[in-house]
């Protein structure tokens, strides 16, 4: 049996490249849209890509399934579970609890997992000519190392109000098919630490049913099924603003994209031109240095394994826009978006400094600067970071707008009162930065240490209850 786990950074995303060594048939399960990865993994070894399946309908990317059968002439196998409403709306092979399907000598059993989405299913994989047992078990958002998928993003990401309580239910019960399959099978989900899918996702890839029954607080409820539900709801993170657009664009029909395309780099006039038209900036370079210069109105989305999920956030998939990034950085980010389906890329510039226009500067202050301003009336601490984080600790008298939301949140944002933002670590605090100085704030600081700085020199003081003070 060939195995190969493909393992895209940025979206915290695997995918799955199983194949029969002896018949030279392979199966992709969950495959990402650039799809030429797969392609060279087959050419490599020797294989055929025969079968594609998908675990259910995604929302955090969008499944390369059909750019990679539209290549290979692949038979495409997805889930007719769920009902009326979880149904692919093109051609595909339905799969129901207990089919089969056969690559060459292996076999994977369809189990219907509901929970994280009613269709939602796993494959178990019995590599025949070793064993009669099933060996792996990928389980895309069903079970993941250390942690469940969520299933309230039906109603926080797709608008689905009511089906998160049915969802924990569901999956209640589903982990007892999961708790009762052999506990050596190796466990080999779609996502690992950092999916916005689950929030407490480890950060080692593969597990086992018996370790996962351990360890994974999922499975030390019980019976308790109310307790269960109410942890498993309970301080989710906040679910991306585009997850809506995958779950819509993975069930229909959609323009397919076979290969990773080429973008310009945009002249001096080409960008000024396109600019004055209003087509929105993205500049990927680091926050050190997008704060000594920036174009008005430009965001700054720094061009790391979180740059597709905040361009998600921040770009409707109808708008063109213009990156900000080096030659050798295109194909890179290019991929990135076009996993979340982000395609209208207009073109690139690569030096701001040389387009005869004027650059603003960010105002990013140090921790001993931002001790001072504490001290000082009428201000405003705005920490952009999502809200379990808020709740788990806070700077005293901060106020919470997460990042995501304040682009739909400038009215609670004071014009009047000096403004200070912080994060975690800076990078989001960049971007609120680069926002509110698109919307014409001007009062405003930035201090990029955040609470990582500040908890590293300050502590937790006692009898703050929730918050982080300074020291007495």
């Amino acid at each position: 049996m060939f195995f190969q786990h493909v393992y895209d950074k940025s979206l915290a995303q695997g995918s799955y490249v199983i194949g029969c060594q002896k018949t030279g048939e392979a199966i992709v399960i969950d495959a990402q849209r650039d799809i030429d990865v797969y392609l060279d993994i087959a050419k490599q070894n020797n294989l055929r890509i025969t079968h594609i399946a998908e675990t259910h309908i995604h929302a955090d990317f969008l499944c390369g399934s059909r750019e990679l059968a539209a290549v290979t002439k692949a038979t495409v196998y997805l889930s007719d579970e769920g009902g009326d409403d979880w149904q692919y709306q093109f051609p595909h092979h339905g799969l129901k609890e207990g089919d089969i399907i056969k690559v060459g000598n292996l076999t994977f059993q369809v189990i219907h997992t509901p929970g994280h989405t009613p269709e939602s299913i796993s494959f178990l994989l019995t590599d025949n000519p070793a064993t009669d047992k099933p060996v792996m078990v990928f389980t895309g958002d069903f079970v993941f190392v250390g942690d469940i998928g969520r299933p309230d993003l039906l109603e926080k990401a797709a608008g689905l109000v009511g089906t998160k309580e049915a969802g924990a239910k569901q999956m209640f019960q589903s982990l007892k098919k999961f708790a009762a399959l052999p506990e050596y099978v190796q466990v080999w989900s779609a996502h690992g630490a950092g999916s916005a899918c689950g929030k407490a996702l480890g950060a080692v890839h593969s597990s086992t049913v018996g370790y996962e029954k351990i360890r994974n607080w999922a499975f030390q409820y019980g019976e308790d099924e109310n307790g269960f539900s109410e942890y498993l709801l309970a301080d989710q993170p906040e679910a991306p603003k585009y997850f809506a657009m995958m779950k819509h664009l993975n069930k229909v029909h959609r323009p397919l994209l076979i290969e990773v395309p080429k973008h310009p780099n945009l002249t001096k006039e080409q960008f000024i031109s396109a600019y004055e038209k209003g087509i929105k900036v993205i500049d990927t370079r680091n926050k050190e240095d997008f704060a000594k210069g920036f174009i008005h109105g430009s965001l700054n989305i720094q061009g790391n394994n979180s740059f597709s999920t905040w361009c998600g956030w921040m770009l409707n998939y109808q708008e063109q826009f213009i990156l900000v990034a080096q030659d050798n950085q295109m194909e890179e980010l290019t991929r990135k978006l076009m996993r979340i389906g982000l395609d209208n890329i207009y073109g690139y510039i690569s030096d701001v400094n040389h387009l005869g226009i004027e650059l603003q500067m960010a105002d990013v202050i140090s921790l001993t600067e931002f001790k001072v301003i504490l001290n000082q009336e009428d201000i405003q601490i705005i920490d952009v970071r999502g809200a379990s984080e808020y709740e788990a600790g806070h700077i005293e008298g901060a106020e919470n707008i997460f990042v995501g939301t304040l682009q739909d949140n400038l009215c609670k944002v004071s014009k009047e009162r000096q403004i200070v933002i912080h994060c975690q670590a800076g990078d989001r605090s960049a971007l609120a930065y680069s926002i509110l100085a698109k919307n014409g704030f001007k009062n405003m600081k930035n201090f990029s240490g955040g609470m990582k700085e500040w908890l590293t020199e300050n502590g937790k003081t006692i009898g703050c209850k929730d918050t982080y003070c300074t020291k007495d």
